[in-house]
């Protein structure tokens, strides 16, 4: 018997007004909106030069981190999951 993907990953979840502005507002899975975050955060340059796990906000993302400058990349996946619906 075949393996089923995990469902709970490629479910379209609907993104929150804050990251709509990065992502866009279409419902995406959970995959999909990653992928898009890192598009973002590599378009405007906001990994952190010497430690790359991290992340530097800028003022949309700062919304979506909850206000935080700085979030680690396991920190980016946890906040982000609280503005999925």
């Amino acid at each position: 018997m075949a393996k089923k993907a995990n469902a709970a990953f490629m479910k379209p979840l609907t993104p929150s007004e804050d990251l709509a502005k990065v992502v866009g507002s279409k419902p995406l899975p959970r995959t999909e909106v990653v992928s898009k975050l890192w598009a973002y955060i590599k378009k405007n340059g906001l990994q952190d030069k010497k430690n790359k796990r991290n992340i530097n906000a800028d003022a949309a993302l700062k919304a979506v981190f909850g206000g935080k400058a700085t979030v680690n990349m396991f920190e980016m996946t946890k906040l982000v999951s609280k503005h999925l619906s």
